[in-house]
């Protein structure tokens, strides 16, 4: 209920008089205030309560906002009040209520804190909890409560603090139906002290049986994904646990949200020791009994009436018993103490105005303060979507639409899934190109080496890939036939004589057992051109353990095209001509043939599916766990190395500003002036040279100033020669002082620009390392798109040897939002974001999720550079991230485009200089002249 100056507003009943009136005359006016259900005889009366309801002296009980009207403090209170119910447990409500009614508690926070005491570590069936198991924790709910001491049979559950877990739920045992309501009954009742309740009601003696919904979160990846796959096991499971390993969502239930729903469940009466009762609606929905027992009646009359006689006593006590010497006032008595009362009451009545006076100015003042708050400009980087380009910046040329990605230039771009898994597939194959002992390769070239279709001259690139792998998967442990064995649990499932591309699954099972037997003991040497790969590979998946019709749907389909080949035309000949008459089937693979012939005739896709599912596997091997952990290692000496470098960097600027600062303070002795001494001397002798005031000179005198004169002129000489004499000296110093500073501080511009050429490499080398532990997209754009660069990863390098520039995929690739991010956008309600995508992206721009496109020319990069609006943090470390790579790669595009052209024009020039047209000569594509050079300096 709203307050006005800390007291409830109470609604205005109807008076007895239009309560009879109403009685009398059914059909009489009356003024309704549909927000209250309050009536009114006169409109002044319904005006006056609807401007009190109006003002802005109302406040919310339950957040404690002020300065609202009526109606805005209710509605506050209402939306509150329903997220509180809401979040607060439904199956911890019924007992929290039916604990709380009719108890008599002062103070509302001792009944919480009361409570909270007695339920933090009881739990309640359908309960949604936290389970910490073998030190992760997991989201569970319970599904069976066991109390200490069940009827029947003693509960089966493990060790106290221990959680074990099962594929399959129990069957419940403990207790029965009837006895379900006597869980925490004694340990609930709040009549009970807590150490009795606790003694006859141990919550540590119960154990509960819970099912595991959902892992809270995830640990780092040092485990790689097999750790993953192993938790993803205890997904549907179940346990027994006990209450030491259970905790609740802090959202969920707190004091703070426990008190917020008894206060909002529970009134009293205002009279003394009067019980908190739950309010009747409340207490029928949840079943609380709303009619007091007379056993607890006369508990709270007892108690109440304790109450009355205690402050009865403390009253006396406090008067005194009266006098019999007390007499009565007379009537000029009686007028000053009526008098002294009305003066009290108006010092009183002016002290409350007083203090609404300042409450009011109060919340004014916080009125104001939070609409110039509310004023202050939008400090940036800040949420992209909140960022838009105002007039001024549109017309300075920033771009509004961004340029379209291209969907079809995508390798496979026909099929989404097709090409996500060669995306997938590549960059595994380049990430660890190293444990694999494969050298890298372009996307291009994978791409035209999976489109490779003729048996003559094989493709290399195929061969290696594949061999490697098959050497790869040897080490993972396999169990035979699991194919096989799937296939004929499909048959079970078919109709007899099923046939898929003409072949029944008993045909193909009988191929397939004479095909890639010893696939995992054949050798496969480089020198002889990987040789046997093709039946090799058919062992592979025909007889890993992970091979199945769950996982590869199209296994029977690829099989059959590996191990049959269709029926060869027929010929028939007659008199007047010969034709060629094909089979009636087609499309049907009736003779059986070998993998060696029928692998070139196999689609893209299916070999896509073939690699997909052997990188898979590999991701298990020892030889990756091995090649990720040392790429953790040496990912940390990197770390280390690049503070040390920054520290060495910082060291040698400082010198190098403190070389620039003795520098500017010598600068004025060696280029200004220095006194003269000639000056000084010939003042001196000028002043000797003055006459005397006698005016007669006799001869005698005359020679003895010529030789004093002559004397004085050869110690000016002597001064002047040794004085220039000193200055070339100091001069040659300082000249040789300002040399040295100068080399001091060229060697020590070089160390700086040594150690920012160390740190560039050094960011090349944690790309490559960290690409092998983890790929991260270079960010997203401000509708949650996200960004790729894959070069330079893993086994793949930015420069070759003497700084050419080198690329993996030349190309950057767009992926559309994620599930995730459309879904917390759509928690915002933002209803505009849809037509903005529209706006600035365009219907063939926009991506759906797990949707790719990509930008191939440096011309479209640009403009996606000039589309991001710097104000929007996704955007603002997107541009940064573009800056840091952007000299690896727009040359990285450029030479792609450069490498496509020089293929295309190849052939063409090739065909010009034949005397006779023998067709293309495939053997000299880029993908045909790859070669392993791992694999040849590895044997």
């Amino acid at each position: 209920m709203p307050t006005c100056r800390r007291k409830r507003v109470v609604l205005t009943e109807p008076s007895e008089a239009l309560l009879q009136a109403a009685k009398s005359n059914p059909n009489k006016e009356v003024y309704y205030l549909q927000q209250t259900g309050e009536i009114f005889e006169t409109y002044e009366a319904y005006a006056a309560r609807m401007s009190f309801y109006r003002l802005k002296q109302f406040q919310c009980e339950v957040t404690g906002k002020s300065g609202l009207d009526y109606f805005q403090a209710l509605e506050s209170e209402q939306q509150e009040a329903q997220t509180m119910h809401s979040r607060f447990p439904e199956p911890l409500k019924a007992a929290v209520l039916k604990a709380v009614q009719w108890q008599v508690v002062g103070r509302l926070d001792h009944l919480v804190e009361a409570v909270f005491d007695r339920f933090k570590d009881r739990y309640f069936v359908d309960e949604k909890v936290f389970v910490d198991a073998q030190g992760d924790k997991f989201y569970a709910k319970v599904v069976q409560v066991h109390p200490p001491k069940a009827k029947g049979d003693s509960v089966g559950v493990p060790a106290e603090n221990q959680a074990s877990s099962s594929s399959v739920p129990s069957p419940p045992h403990g207790i029965a139906d009837d006895d379900a309501v006597q869980i925490h009954k004694i340990g609930g009742d709040l009549k009970i002290p807590a150490k009795e309740a606790l003694v006859r009601d141990d919550p540590l003696k119960y154990f509960y049986k819970i099912q595991i919904l959902e892992e809270q979160h995830e640990k780092s990846h040092e485990k790689g994904k097999a750790a993953s796959k192993d938790k993803a096991k205890w997904s549907g499971s179940f346990m027994d646990v006990q209450c030491s390993v259970m905790s609740r969502d802090r959202l969920a239930f707190s004091k703070s949200i426990l008190r917020r729903f008894i206060r909002d469940c529970v009134d009293r009466d205002a009279a003394v020791a009067s019980p908190w009762t739950v309010k009747p609606v409340i207490a029928k929905h949840y079943g609380v009994d709303s009619v007091m027992p007379e056993e607890t009646r006369k508990g709270v009359e007892d108690i109440k009436r304790g109450e009355i006689d205690k402050r009865k006593k403390i009253w006396e006590d406090k008067e005194g018993p009266p006098t019999k010497k007390q007499k009565k006032m007379t009537a000029a008595q009686e007028e000053r103490v009526k008098a002294l009362a009305v003066a009290a009451e108006k010092r009183e009545r002016e002290a409350r105005e007083k203090a609404e006076r300042q409450q009011k100015a109060k919340e004014e003042a916080e009125r104001l303060a939070a609409e110039k708050k509310k004023k202050k400009p939008i400090r940036y980087p800040t949420e992209d979507l909140d960022v838009r380009l105002n007039d001024k910046e549109k017309k300075a040329g920033l771009k509004v639409k961004k340029p379209t990605p291209s969907k079809l230039g995508l390798p496979f771009g026909e099929n989404q899934g097709t090409f996500e898994a060669f995306l997938t597939s590549w960059n595994f194959l380049v990430i660890y190109g190293q444990p694999l002992h494969l050298s890298t390769f372009t996307m291009d070239e994978f791409e035209h080496a999976l489109r490779h279709s003729v048996i003559d001259p094989p493709c290399p690139l195929l061969g290696e890939i594949h061999s490697t792998l098959i050497y790869n998967l040897r080490t993972v442990p396999f169990a035979r036939h699991s194919a096989v064995l799937s296939l004929l649990r499909l048959q079970d499932t078919l109709e007899e004589d099923h046939r898929v591309l003409g072949v029944s699954v008993d045909e193909l099972a009988g191929a397939m057992a004479d095909m890639g037997n010893n696939w995992e003991r054949v050798p496969l040497r480089h020198t002889e051109m990987r040789d046997g790969w093709e039946e090799a590979l058919l062992g592979c998946p025909e007889r890993c353990k992970h091979a199945t019709l769950d996982n590869f749907p199209r296994l029977r389909e690829v099989l059959t095209r590996l191990l049959f080949a269709p029926e060869p035309p027929v010929e028939v000949s007659s008199s007047s001509s010969s034709s060629r008459v094909s089979s009636p089937a087609a499309n049907d693979l009736c003779v059986q043939s070998s993998p060696c012939e029928r692998y070139y005739a196999l689609p893209p896709a299916d070999r896509i599916d073939i690699l997909t599912l052997m990188c898979n596997l590999a991701v298990s091997s020892k030889a990756i766990h091995s090649h990720m952990e040392s790429c953790e290692e040496q990912l940390t000496a990197l770390r280390k190395e690049k503070i040390e470098i920054g520290r060495q960097k910082k060291q040698y600027t400082e010198e190098m500003n403190s070389l620039a600062g003795e520098a500017e303070v010598k600068e004025p002795g060696i280029n200004g002036v220095v006194p003269d001494e000639d000056a000084m001397m010939h003042e001196s002798s000028d002043l000797s040279d003055v006459p005397s005031e006698d005016g007669s000179e006799t001869a005698s005198t005359s020679s003895a100033r010529q030789k004093r004169s002559t004397r004085q002129k050869d110690l000016r000489q002597k001064a002047h020669t040794q004085a220039h004499a000193k200055q070339r000296e100091l001069a040659r110093a300082q000249a040789a002082s300002a040399k040295q500073a100068l080399a001091e501080h060229r060697r020590l511009d070089e160390e700086v620009n040594k150690l920012e050429r160390r740190l560039e490499a050094i960011e090349r080398e944690f790309r490559k390392l960290l690409g092998a532990v983890r790929v991260k997209p270079l960010g997203k754009d401000r509708f949650h798109n996200r960004i790729w660069w894959f070069d330079g990863m893993g086994s793949a390098s930015l420069l070759g040897s003497g700084g050419v520039v080198q690329y993996g995929t030349g190309r950057i690739f767009i992926q559309g939002p994620s599930e995730m991010d459309l879904e917390l956008i759509l928690k915002k309600e933002d209803d505009d974001y849809e037509t903005r995508r529209l706006e600035e992206e365009g219907p063939e721009g926009m991506l759906a999720p797990s949707e790719w496109a990509q930008y191939a020319e440096p011309e479209e990069l640009d403009e996606f550079l000039a589309w991001l609006n710097p104000k929007g943090v996704r955007e603002l470390a997107l541009k940064n991230s573009f800056i840091k790579w952007w000299n690896h790669i727009a040359p990285g595009m450029r030479k792609r485009i450069s490498d496509l052209n020089i293929s295309a024009k190849l052939p063409e020039a090739r065909r010009s200089t034949r005397t006779k047209s023998s067709g293309h000569d495939i053997s000299r594509e880029p993908y045909m002249m790859w070669t392993n050079r791992r694999a040849v300096s590895s044997a």
